[in-house]
């Protein structure tokens, strides 16, 4: 199970952070992302982290995201810096392991003046 938290409404320019908690059978080895979905959009990938610390981003939030996790507690992170209203969207965590992807239920992130 995952829940995440975090989403609310900010102006352009604004910082969120988001934070997803991952509870139940949790491998070691595993993949705690974020993906986001727009309105008439599909899913896409936003930024990923493993278990060993290798990160991955899209091109068009490199240098404005930052994603992290802590392993201890099985929480992954994304601090948004740079908000721009094209960021406005349901953000979804993720946690991959053993070939399965399990989702939490998404935040919305809105970035209006």
């Amino acid at each position: 199970q995952l829940q995440a938290s975090g989403g609310g409404l900010v102006q352009p320019g604004g910082s969120l952070r988001l934070s997803c908690v991952a509870s139940g059978s949790i491998f070691s080895i595993n993949v705690m992302g974020w993906y986001r979905q727009a309105p008439g959009k599909q899913r896409e990938l936003v930024a990923t982290m493993s278990s060993g610390g290798i990160t991955t981003y899209r091109d068009s939030v490199k240098g404005r995201f930052t994603i992290s996790r802590n392993n201890a507690r099985s929480t992954v992170y994304l601090q948004m810096n740079s908000l721009k209203p094209e960021d406005t969207a349901v953000y979804y965590c993720d946690l991959n392991q053993k070939a399965m992807d399990y989702w939490g239920q998404g935040t919305q992130v809105t970035v209006s003046s």
